[in-house]
């Protein structure tokens, strides 16, 4: 019997099959806010790269990277957001996500651990009463004291209409 090897992305994309990964987060800092991103998009995370800086992008698309032959456009989760930007430190993180068939590295500040959140602990978005939309959000996942803000991978990678063009090609 021949033995294979999976790299990390493949070993993520079979795991889904057995919905082994439902109500797992990927947990991660943005200045003193912890965020999370469901496992089931992340394909890898790495330490920060060389960017290279593409023309007339919008301001949180950072350029592309050259990871292991193959080129991803990186966001910066911080811009994304209109959060103040941060330099970048060896703490600095890229995830790498792929949702349909787009894959996008995503630069946080820190990344933490995967997080176990069930869905009866999930509570909605609070109501500011403002007219600026947070439609990042999923909702506010609790782990014990902690809320995690539970992001919507899906639209932070995609324009206002999700039927419109994408932010990255």
């Amino acid at each position: 019997m021949e033995a294979t090897t999976l790299t990390s992305s493949q070993a993520v994309f079979d795991l889904e099959d057995e919905d082994t990964q439902k109500d797992k987060y990927l947990s991660f800092i943005i200045g003193r806010e912890s965020y999370g991103l469901d496992i089931r998009h992340v394909t890898e995370i790495v330490v920060m790269q060389n960017i290279t800086e593409v023309p007339d992008m919008p301001e949180y698309i950072k350029g592309v990277i050259n990871l292991r032959g193959s080129v991803f456009s990186v966001m910066d989760i911080r811009n994304r957001f209109h959060l103040e930007s941060a330099d970048y430190t060896d703490r600095t993180c890229i995830i790498i996500v792929r949702v349909d068939d787009q894959q996008i590295g995503l630069i946080v500040d820190t990344v933490n651990e995967v997080v176990d959140i069930p869905e009866n602990v999930i509570e909605p978005m609070p109501n500011f009463h403002t007219s600026h939309e947070n439609n990042y959000i999923l909702g506010m996942g609790k782990l014990g004291n902690k809320v995690i803000i539970l992001l919507d991978v899906e639209k932070i990678l995609y324009n206002e209409e999700r039927s419109s063009s994408p932010v990255i090609n």
